[in-house]
């Protein structure tokens, strides 16, 4: 891995010397276009409007527009904003694990201890194990001032980003205000198929499906080219007018659902 970011965490008069990487990676199948007609690479140019020439990164500028009037922000002009060079994840409260909404999260970094002695970072790590805090931070990544949690996993400390309380969305959805009476039979037919789901969560234990079915379309078209039957290579597609469509009392779903997991767990056993 190789790190995107380099600073300390602040908290007091602490300063604990971290190095940032991404948690994450996307091992989605990647496409370019291309033309239908003759398979030709669909390429897509930047052009000024005014000149007609085609434009360079490097010579691109960001402009802003407001009642008719615009100003253009080059590179040297974001560099200027005090928090671009911000090389800290200041925290600003320690909160309640329980406290922070999953709603509010984005991306997620391991961050790795730096320098002579990791013992700064070691003591970081204890001290939210042992009082169950997670530590709410500041900082700015790629000209952006951030807010963000760093909690523990494991042995290491990961930082995640958060979205501004302003950027959550309201709703007020009518049909979470409706008033339709559930019968005590209801939730407790609804309680029995919720225990028979549960387990504990193991995420190796799932598959992106969809990626799967995409590589396997992929070989078999350059093994077999666009002749490839669909259906021998997926098998046959399970009939949409399937008995569970049919169902449309919710006790009777409930039923027939809490039926159908344990036939399920029988042919299964």
């Amino acid at each position: 891995m190789r790190a995107i970011w380099s600073g300390s965490i602040t908290f007091g008069l602490v300063n604990v010397p971290v190095k940032a990487y991404g948690a994450t990676e996307d091992h989605d199948i990647s496409f370019h276009q291309v033309h239908d007609r003759d398979g030709g690479r669909i390429r897509y140019q930047r052009r000024c409007e005014v000149c007609g020439e085609e434009v360079d990164y490097k010579h691109i500028d960001k402009a802003y527009e407001e009642d008719g009037d615009t100003v253009v922000l080059d590179k040297e002009d974001f560099d200027a904003l005090p928090e671009a060079d911000n090389n800290e994840i200041e925290v600003v409260q320690f909160v309640p694990s329980d406290q922070i909404d999953p709603i509010l999260l984005e991306k997620s970094y391991y961050l790795e201890p730096e320098g002579k002695t990791p013992k700064s970072y070691l003591l970081l790590r204890q001290t939210l194990e042992k009082t169950d805090r997670t530590a709410v931070v500041r900082f700015a990544l790629r000209q952006k001032t951030r807010l963000g949690v760093l909690r523990v996993a494991g042995k290491v400390l990961v930082l995640q980003g958060m979205i501004w309380a302003d950027e959550l969305r309201a709703v007020d959805f009518k049909g979470t205000k409706s008033r339709a009476k559930i019968s005590d039979k209801e939730l407790e037919l609804s309680a029995q198929l919720v225990e028979s789901y549960s387990s504990d969560f193991t995420p190796g234990d799932f598959e992106d499906d969809y990626q799967i079915e995409l590589r396997k379309l992929i070989d078999a078209k350059l093994a077999e080219g666009d002749t490839i039957d669909t259906e021998k290579t997926f098998g046959e597609r399970p009939d949409s007018e399937s008995d569970d469509a049919e169902v449309v009392d919710l006790m009777e779903a409930l039923k027939a659902s809490l039926e159908k997991k344990r036939s399920g767990k029988k042919k299964g056993a």
